[in-house]
């Protein structure tokens, strides 16, 4: 996670950009603009909420598509299939919750 998406979590409306320097400009008569302290707590804080979603992304790049999904579905009632139940299932299965990478 970057500084500004930290400083953009904490303080969104409190800045106007980035100077030419590099430095944060805070907005005129900003109050209670965050510490250093705090934006780097947030930098680790918003990093540890992206890290527990891995695998909620890794899921999204595996399921099938919307269209495919729909197929399953419909074969599955024409059929009394379970095609798309089994292919979600299996996705799942693959990339469990808890993070702990693909189970093969």
């Amino acid at each position: 996670m970057s500084y500004m998406e930290a400083v953009m979590s904490l303080a969104p409306d409190k800045y106007d950009m980035v100077s030419d320097n590099g430095e944060l400009k805070w907005k005129d008569g900003a109050e209670d603009v965050p510490t250093e302290d705090k934006i780097q707590a947030e930098i680790i804080r918003l990093k540890s909420v992206f890290d527990a979603q891995l695998y909620a992304r890794n899921r999204a790049a595996e399921y099938p598509s919307q269209g495919d999904q729909n197929d399953m579905i419909y074969k599955d009632m024409l059929n009394s299939t379970t095609t798309h139940k089994d292919a979600v299932e299996a996705v799942k299965t693959k990339w469990p919750k808890d993070n702990s990478g693909p189970v093969e």
